[in-house]
């Protein structure tokens, strides 16, 4: 059998046209320098997680689910050292019953901020749905109603820190600054890791005192360093995000300074329990092997969004970032200006999943969000942000998000199929 033929046939049974698949071809052996620098970080990585997990003796014993009360979990206690010495800070709180990463950051936040308070934000908006824990959008329960004020220092226009006016905003009542890696819903560039480090020195230099968390969502992996080793004294993310490697069916992650990580404990269960409560049923498997795993599948869903960069900047489309610049997330924005091509992009996403895959996704009023947004995602795990998925809020610049892919070769194919539904719609032609 001829592998490329019967590959090329695949596609084409599958819906891609031959123009489709060709421009994605010529494409990809454009890429195979990138993708090889990729493999290489993911190797690191990989020995990074692994060398973890040796250390602290995980055995069979730390996967029996515990219950009610969860004293005594060795696995769950293995599992935060695992975190704590891969991501080399004091301590870690792993756990199921943080929902998902907008909760660890609330978590964090409301167990290390006390009223009179102030946070601030030195690299613009937050995520939307953080607007409503912190109170720019009034929500009940939120940050502001607990009498903790907020204030945030815009970007400069090249996407860089405004480094004076950072300075100027530090007040005496500043208590914790939230630094968010990942772009979000915004076109602005990901931050590296080495920036916020610099960042964070900056802020350090003026106030030693000031806790500087960063929000690691989609981050994680994808560099040899992560925040926590350039000073950073708190990271959070998310376990359906990069670290649960495709595997974990929901959690979130704090990580940092011993002290820090337990008063977010106090706030997820209760003062007095901390971390000494919280069962972790029969998810620890799940959670070991995801985060064993995660390195490879966090390089190819790298690896799909560095081709999806390729394929639409051919197109003539503004993507950020573009296919030879440095990745800092898993996150690929492409800007289309209409909504139309938003919307075509991701039904091309669902198109190509193995859950859902007949099902259409629409525009839709999700709660947290100030404005509609469509998010294609046919995975295992509902909502899971390293699996396929692209979404994006119906609203200029129209701009669409892609991210994730258990695997290369699927990240590869919803690719293809996202063109091919734009060119099914008369919207892009070849």
């Amino acid at each position: 059998m001829n592998t490329d033929q019967a590959v090329r046939g695949l596609y084409q049974t599958m819906g891609i046209r031959p123009q489709v698949y060709d421009l994605g071809k010529e494409i990809e052996d454009r890429l195979k320098e990138r993708f090889c620098e990729l493999d290489q970080t993911a190797e690191y990585n990989q020995l990074k997680v692994l060398h973890a997990m040796q250390k602290n003796r995980v055995s069979e014993a730390c996967f029996y689910p515990s219950t009610g009360y969860g004293y005594n979990d060795l696995g769950r206690d293995v599992l935060e050292q695992v975190y704590a010495d891969t991501f080399h800070t004091e301590a870690a709180l792993v756990r199921p019953q943080i929902a998902c990463g907008t909760h660890a950051l609330a978590v964090a936040l409301f167990g290390n901020l006390r009223p009179g308070d102030e946070l601030l934000s030195p690299v613009g908006r937050p995520y939307d749905t953080l607007e409503e824990v912190i109170g720019i959008r009034p929500q009940k329960g939120s940050l502001a109603e607990y009498g903790i004020t907020y204030r945030q220092v815009e970007l400069l226009e090249d996407g860089t820190f405004d480094l004076p006016a950072i300075a100027q905003a530090l007040t005496p009542k500043t208590r914790l600054v939230t630094i968010q890696r990942s772009k979000g819903y915004q076109t602005r560039p990901s931050f590296s890791v080495a920036q916020i480090g610099e960042l964070i020195a900056f802020i350090k230099e003026r106030r030693p005192d000031v806790i500087c968390m960063v929000d690691n969502c989609y981050g994680e992996f994808v560099d040899t360093i992560e925040p926590s080793d350039v000073g950073a004294d708190l990271m959070v993310g998310s376990l359906i995000k990069n670290p649960g490697g495709g595997l974990a069916p929901i959690g979130g992650y704090i990580v940092g300074k011993k002290e820090l990580v337990e008063q977010a404990s106090y706030r997820m269960t209760s003062p007095g329990l901390g971390k000494e409560v919280g069962a972790s049923l029969g998810v620890k498997q799940a959670f070991f092997q995801g985060f064993f795993l995660a390195p490879m599948v966090v390089k190819g869903a790298l690896k799909g969004a560095i081709f999806a960069a390729g394929i639409y900047e051919a197109l003539g489309y503004p993507v950020l970032p573009d296919s030879r610049e440095p990745r800092q997330d898993i996150i690929q924005s492409i800007t289309f200006g209409s909504p139309e091509k938003v919307v075509a992009f991701c039904k091309g996403i669902q198109a190509a999943a193995p859950v859902d895959s007949y099902v259409d996704p629409e525009p839709w009023e999700m709660p947290g969000y100030d404005s509609p947004v469509i998010m294609a995602a046919g995975a295992f795990v509902s909502g899971s942000s390293i699996e396929l998925s692209a979404d994006g809020p119906i609203r200029p610049p129209y701009a669409v998000y892609f991210q994730g892919g258990l695997t290369w070769e699927h990240a590869k194919m919803g690719i293809l199929m996202s063109l091919e539904k734009l060119v099914q719609a008369g919207l892009v032609t070849l």
